[in-house]
């Protein structure tokens, strides 16, 4: 095993490994680690690469892409050879993680790696599914326990590891505030955007019922899908079935252009059942779109109901078309929550963020083997 890594000296930058998906496969993870890498270029303190947990084949096995399963066979030794090379000339591994097999395939191995290599490892999980992975996956509490630091997007998850005797401590999701142009509403149209993708957990299926409820009241609304996913299909049956108008389907919009969809409509509608810290609604927050959403266990973490947003029960339609209509006969209420929100958003701003990264690195280099409860609790306490 290599020789422990030590804190690098003045002058020197921290050298951090992001082991994380590429924006080949968009999701909210790959968004985030693409975000820190281009936030640490040129900086001062951090010089930090990626590790992509999807590497491309090569030319002739490029045709196995099209296969699941025999593809995540085939790319599992290519992975770690990247690792194991990525490792090499860096200080820290930060490896961002999802739940249940994924984490095995991915955070697990790379966690391994870096012990075998004598580097610091953080694991920053964002699963909103952690509870029923930690009940499920005896070895992700092992790997957890013993990894240098668990890092989360949430206090939610906070509380959620700490039911399982994991410390972790929370560093924000980051938003580029320069996507987004906040403006008044007024007065305010009832025209909706969701950026959700369409899978289960998101259910787009609430957020047209909502809609069709809406319609009965403001016949000309407006519903801006953007966004794709597996039930797509279903949702454009469903839009079929219920006869409605106004409801566009965008596609999955390119995050250099995500502002624009939040800027032309006036109410953000989220359904989710499940949930981490979705970065759509802090979106919606930087854009001054009033945010309505139905409220899983972890929302009110991030939506405070009648001051940055107004919530309801998830999966109720009902519910949702209430509080949007309430948003539409009481502008003052609904500019006093797009205010509220969007001085929220600014603490997801990197000028906000960067220095709580800085100071996990160096939290971990500068320990010398303690437990990592000890090192997280004194770094909270600071």
């Amino acid at each position: 095993m290599s020789a422990v890594a030590q804190t690098p000296g003045p002058g020197r930058k921290v050298r951090v490994a992001i082991i994380a998906a590429s924006l080949r496969y968009v999701g909210g993870q790959a968004v985030q680690a693409d975000l820190l890498l281009r936030h640490w270029q040129g900086d001062p303190d951090v010089d930090a690469k990626l590790v992509p947990i999807d590497p491309v084949f090569p030319k002739g096995l490029r045709w196995i892409e099209r296969i699941p399963g025999l593809r995540t066979i085939v790319r599992e030794p290519l992975y770690l050879r990247e690792v194991w090379r990525g490792l090499e000339d860096s200080d820290v591994a930060h490896i961002f993680s999802a739940g249940y097999w994924s984490f095995l395939v991915a955070p697990a191995p790379a966690w391994w790696t870096s012990r075998w290599r004598g580097k610091k490892a953080l694991i920053h999980y964002h699963s909103g599914e952690a509870r029923d992975h930690l009940r499920r996956f005896r070895s992700a509490r092992a790997v957890l326990g013993k990894v240098d630091a668990v890092v989360v997007p949430s206090r939610y998850l906070m509380d959620v590891f700490a039911e399982f005797g994991v410390a972790a401590q929370a560093v924000p999701n980051i938003i580029d505030l320069t996507q987004f142009s906040f403006r008044e509403r007024r007065p305010l149209r009832p025209h909706l955007v969701c950026t959700r993708g369409f899978s289960p957990y998101y259910c787009i299926d609430v957020v047209v019922r909502a809609f069709a409820e809406l319609k009965e009241t403001y016949p000309d609304a407006q519903l801006d899908l953007v966004g794709g996913g597996p039930l797509e299909a279903d949702i454009r049956a469903l839009v079929a079935d219920l006869k409605l108008t106004g409801v566009n389907f965008t596609g999955v919009a390119p995050r250099a252009e995500i502002g624009k969809y939040y800027n032309a409509a006036d109410i953000f509608i989220n359904a989710s059942r499940l949930d981490n810290m979705p970065v759509s609604v802090m979106e919606a927050f930087a854009a001054g779109t009033p945010v309505v959403t139905t409220s899983p266990e972890c929302m009110p973490y991030l939506v405070e109901h009648e001051k940055t947003g107004l919530l309801s029960p998830v999966g109720d339609a009902a519910a949702l078309a209430a509080n949007m209509v309430r948003l539409l006969r009481e502008p003052e209420l609904a500019a006093r929550l797009a205010h509220n929100a969007h001085e929220e958003s600014r603490k997801y701003d990197w000028s906000r963020v960067r220095q709580q990264w800085i100071d996990v690195y160096r939290t971990l280099l500068s320990r010398n083997g303690e437990k990592p409860e000890t090192a997280l609790a004194e770094a909270r306490s600071r």
